[in-house]
């Protein structure tokens, strides 16, 4: 009995994690696996707002990495260009985090914003381009300045 108490007394805290992203982000636009990809081939920044040991396991190919907590602030800045094309992106549709991601970008100003709901889980389902390691975000950003 005890067990069992303790094993439910450890599970509870996980049930409140997994939330469901939104369907919409006001100002942003929702984008599918497909459409995502297009605007990959269109030269999009796509911004990968996952914490950095999930983003080491793969992500968008030439994604950007600023993670939701510690580094996507910086899009904030006065001299990041408001018209480049963002596709914000986490893992799925139970990643709340894109949302909030997307509905900051377009209150900081920015123009083109795509929500890209489904996130890199099913870019990596429809075998899309990918890559793994580390980023150098502060070369992105110098290259998007620019």
């Amino acid at each position: 009995m005890v067990r069992v108490l303790i094993l439910l007394l450890c599970m509870a805290p996980l049930s409140g994690l997994a939330q469901e992203a939104p369907q919409a982000v006001h100002g942003a636009l929702t984008v599918n696996a497909h459409q995502a990809k297009r605007l990959h081939e269109l030269g999009a920044m796509f911004v990968d707002i996952r914490p950095m040991r999930e983003w080491t396991w793969g992500h968008v190919q030439g994604a950007l990495h600023l993670d939701l907590d510690t580094g996507f602030g910086i899009l904030a800045s006065q001299n990041m260009p408001r018209r480049v094309p963002l596709v914000i992106y986490c893992d799925s549709e139970i990643c709340p985090g894109s949302a909030q991601a997307a509905r900051m970008a377009v209150a900081w100003g920015y123009r083109q914003v795509f929500y890209f709901r489904d996130g890199y889980f099913a870019w990596q389902l429809e075998d899309f381009p990918q890559e793994k390691g580390s980023d150098d975000a502060y070369a992105a950003l110098s290259a998007l300045v620019r």
